[in-house]
């Protein structure tokens, strides 16, 4: 199945995005995603199913302009926007709306309103009328056939009245024109106040852009060139001075330095970085020069995997957002069925002119907004996921989001989570072997493992010399095991591995040769700074802390009491800690946080499985939560974020069904004119827009 993704120009509102969704679904288009706000589309494309030229000509067909990722992004004239649109209608509305408190004889004349309001409507029917006719060819009726609908009314019904000299009770120029004009400078405003809610992916997209210095050899001299990042690709050498944006990722061969990650990690603190160290792309030196090689250009770095996933959590929809899905997609047939009865009722039993009943069905029209339904959710997932993006907090997708607000449980590793994972050798006992022989047999082991425990010690004791092992395997929570060339079986692993051969469960790992009991190792490691602040945060907020580890009891008893964790887990195989995971979720959702392979079954079983960056590739891959900056202080943000952030969501939907469900009816009963009810329509978007930018800057924790 082909995934398709590009940018659709021309979408004015979020009606706009529904009709495209719509278009696609209808196609048998699959996991479609349409973000207004980022103007970002996202489908699967089954096989056998239409071409994806034809499906997005389609696109085009509705009015819309399609924009693949090689294509360069079009710029909109400013003739064409919406703020000359506004503008323009608004020269020629003012003095109509000024009849009203001004008894200029000549601005009641009928022709000189005729000679005005035209302008306006020529431009609205481009506009609006355009796109309300693709809707109803595509059998999915937007908002802007209520506009169109109301304005042609009101100017259809004046026209007629000057063309016959009805007199002054037809003229409703005003109207026709102010409707037009108050929905110009409502979608200009929702269009300012949504990109307050983008800047996120605006930010980390900027960050993308800049220029290198190339270190090209030529004469055994090096020689800096500079040219643009883009150009970079893997093996280049680059030289990075104070100031510099480091242009993509690598690896220091030479120099140091202190670089400010806190675009990428959320940490305010420059990290001092030094030769072998990673450099990521985006970043800024602070002080120090190095020279690094790229390791990773383009969409492979690691700014791009940040953009990619925040953009595809900000096009998803929480379950929450279906059910205003579902009404907007009846709301404009009702609406229109309303305002047909409302002029209807006024007409036959309100004892009102054919003007006056035309008027109250009009204002039934144009102020009903299934927009602001549209809107409620993305407009406070977009800031949930951009704040939490800026304080190295990566969310794979809006349900993640919306799941953090039940939580009860938090679950955590031990070793590289609540620890740091750079272990350090302690005390270390052999017999039957030399030194050498033991430290090549624990490093021929190790150096095939990517637990924190094999990682340190395969560094540590790099340049021992091998044993030359065969069948090297991991088995999963418990250690190493090989062959050596003479037929000896080789285990080294946890206390789990070689209970059969010691009773002394002290120690962190085991060697045994043939079953039997050669050696152990010991060692140090520290606590993370933050875990017991975060502990008491969680806890305080009533959420029940769980360590569960593969690492002994009694090691696990020691850290559960400094950091304050009273539920402990101990001893622990992968598919036990599956067990556990499932059994606490039986009572509440669970939050899992882990960093090694061993982990990644719990990770993809619990609720939200939450990672750190640090942690093995498999284990980000499972987990639904990224902690970039790898500090457990994040963690309560990020629950914080997302509990407030459907908060958000559910003020939002709130206030866009009452108000749908007050203005409609005060509407139909004659106490709002349409000119009041395209204003407050015109406001009730930007009123959503404002409360999701508030989470930008809410206390969370």
């Amino acid at each position: 199945m082909e995934t398709i993704s590009c940018k659709v120009r021309g979408m004015h509102c979020t009606n706009c995005a529904q009709s495209v969704s719509k278009y696609l679904e209808n196609k048998g288009m699959q996991d479609v995603n349409v973000s207004f706000a980022t103007e970002e589309l996202s489908f699967s494309l089954p096989e056998g199913n239409a071409s994806a030229t034809e499906v997005l000509n389609g696109i085009n067909q509705m009015g819309y302009q399609v924009v693949l990722p090689d294509q360069p992004q079009p710029r909109t004239a400013f003739l064409n926007s919406l703020t000359f649109k506004f503008i323009f209608c608004a020269i020629f509305t003012a003095p109509l709306l000024l009849h009203m408190w001004v008894h200029w004889s000549w601005l009641h004349n009928p022709y000189i309103q005729l000679v005005l309001s035209t302008p306006v409507y020529l431009v609205g029917l481009w506009h609006f009328g355009r796109s309300a006719w693709r809707s109803l060819v595509n059998r999915l009726a937007n908002m802007d056939v209520l506009i169109i609908l109301g304005a042609t009314a009101a100017y259809g019904y004046s026209l007629t009245g000057t063309l016959l000299h009805l007199g002054n009770e037809y003229m409703f120029y005003e109207t026709a024109a102010a409707i037009i004009t108050l929905v110009f400078l409502g979608n200009l405003l929702e269009e300012r106040s949504v990109k307050q809610t983008t800047t996120a992916i605006a930010d980390l997209a900027r960050m993308q852009v800049t220029t290198a210095r190339l270190i090209t050899d030529h004469d055994n001299h090096e020689h800096i060139n500079i040219v643009d990042n883009q150009t970079l690709k893997p093996g280049d050498k680059v030289l990075v001075n104070t100031g510099d944006k480091i242009p993509m990722d690598g690896t220091i061969y030479w120099g140091n330095g202190h670089i400010n990650e806190s675009m990428i990690t959320g940490e305010s603190t420059p990290v001092a970085k030094k030769e072998k160290d990673k450099a990521i792309g985006g970043t800024i030196m602070e002080d120090g020069s190095i020279k690094m090689f790229i390791t990773a250009t383009g969409k492979d770095t690691v700014l791009s995997y940040i953009i990619d996933l925040v953009r595809q959590a900000q096009g998803s929809k929480p379950d929450m957002q279906k059910l205003a899905d579902r009404i907007s997609a009846i709301f404009v047939p009702l609406v229109l069925g309303i305002a047909l009865a409302t002029f209807l009722g006024w007409m036959l039993f309100g004892q009102v002119t054919t003007g006056n009943a035309i008027m109250k069905g009009i204002a039934v029209l144009v102020i009903a907004c299934p927009c602001a339904m549209g809107l409620a959710t993305p407009a406070a997932v977009m800031v949930g996921l951009g704040r939490a993006a800026k304080n190295g907090i990566l969310i794979k997708g809006a349900n993640t989001l919306e799941a953090f607000k039940d939580i009860k449980y938090v679950v955590l590793d031990k070793t590289g989570t609540l620890t740091t994972g750079k272990l350090k050798i302690g005390q270390y006992h052999f017999t039957g072997m030399t030194e050498q022989a033991f430290k090549a047999t624990v490093y021929s082991l190790e150096k095939y493992s990517s637990h924190p425990i094999a990682r340190s010690l395969s560094t540590q004791w790099k340049g021992q010399g091998e044993a030359g092992l065969l069948q090297v395997r991991e088995i999963k929570g418990r250690g190493m095991q090989a062959k050596d060339n003479l037929g000896n079986e080789w285990q080294l692993g946890s206390f789990a591995m070689a209970e059969h051969a010691t009773t002394d469960d002290s120690h962190n790992i085991y060697l045994l040769k043939n079953g039997e009991l050669v050696g152990w190792i010991d060692f140090t490691d520290e606590i993370r700074p933050d875990a017991a602040q975060m502990v008491q945060q969680l806890q305080r907020r009533g959420i029940r802390t769980v360590l569960l580890s593969g690492d002994t009891e009694r090691k696990c008893r020691e850290l559960a009491a400094e950091v304050g964790i009273k539920e402990v887990y101990a001893g622990q195989t992968p598919e036990q800690k599956l067990q556990q995971i499932d059994a606490l979720m039986n009572d509440a959702p669970v939050a899992m946080v882990g960093d090694g392979i061993n982990d990644a079954p719990a990770l993809a079983r619990a609720s939200i499985g939450i990672s750190l960056s640090d942690a093995t590739h498999i284990a980000m891959q499972s987990a639904n939560v990224i902690l970039l900056n790898s500090r457990l202080s994040s963690l309560p943000l990020a629950l914080g974020l997302g509990k407030h952030t459907y908060l958000t969501i559910q003020q939002n939907l709130f206030w866009a069904f009452i108000y749908n469900i007050i203005a409609i009816p005060f509407a139909a009963l004659g106490v709002l004119s349409p000119i009041t009810g395209a204003g407050v329509m015109a406001l009730s978007d930007i009123v959503l827009a404002v409360n999701s930018v508030r989470l930008r800057y809410k206390k969370v924790i």
